[in-house]
């Protein structure tokens, strides 16, 4: 246009690029309440990939799609945590736990490990309700998954035509499952984990399990 003095149509023309490519003029939109939100979520779910920091932010309100959070995942660095924080540095921090007043108000729940006479190894999902102290399920099998736990809660919600307000659980592999996050959030109901190495951070679902092994599991186990 300013070699040959012709104007923008006739240029455009030319090349055939659309005016419109050439009057365009980007917007790059703030960055800053997203990015902090994100780095938020991601030092308390320290597991969590951008997909499911995409899935908790569309809960949450914010009309982001999931490209724009991977570059801001990218850029903040997040996707190089390749190694759990040390113990001492827990980036978990657990939740302000409320007053028990009443029974489905809050549930714990855990797994323990035993094996049978043959050397055959098997699991048990132990259930607990924290005010009452009584032991809602144990669902026992050798290879049990976060479907199995969706299983477990979808029967003790027909069964109490209840749910939880919380369940205390670790950060173990099927409590951090998507299915089990799901069905929290279908379900109204908040995951509340513990501190990696903190045990003492589910303290009655840590005292059932000690009773259940020493009353139960070693007292049949067969030498």
């Amino acid at each position: 246009m300013k070699n040959y003095q012709v104007a923008t149509r006739r240029a455009c023309s030319v090349v055939c690029l659309q005016r419109s490519c050439w009057y365009y003029k980007p917007h790059r939109r703030d960055d800053t309440a997203i990015r902090q939100r994100i780095k938020e979520i991601a030092q308390i779910r320290i597991r969590y990939g951008y997909q499911r920091i995409h899935v908790l932010l569309r809960r949450e309100g914010w009309r982001d799609n999931h490209k724009r959070v991977y570059r801001v995942y990218c850029e903040e660095g997040l996707n190089l945590r390749t190694k759990r924080p040390k113990r001492s540095r827990a980036a978990s921090q657990r939740l302000d736990r409320p007053y028990l007043s009443s029974i489905h108000q809050s549930w714990s729940m855990d797994f323990v490990a035993d094996q049978l006479f043959d050397g055959r190894k098997i699991r048990a999902l132990t259930v607990v309700d924290n005010f009452s102290r009584q032991c809602l399920a144990i669902h026992v099998g050798q290879s049990l998954k976060g479907e199995d736990v969706v299983a477990v809660m979808n029967q003790l919600k027909v069964v109490n035509s209840a749910v939880p307000n919380r369940i205390q659980v670790d950060n173990g592999a099927e409590f951090i499952s998507k299915v089990l996050d799901k069905w929290c959030y279908d379900n109204n109901v908040t995951l509340d984990f513990s501190r990696p190495g903190k045990p003492t951070d589910n303290p009655f679902i840590e005292s059932f399990n000690g009773s259940f092994r020493d009353e139960c599991l070693n007292a049949w186990k067969i030498r």
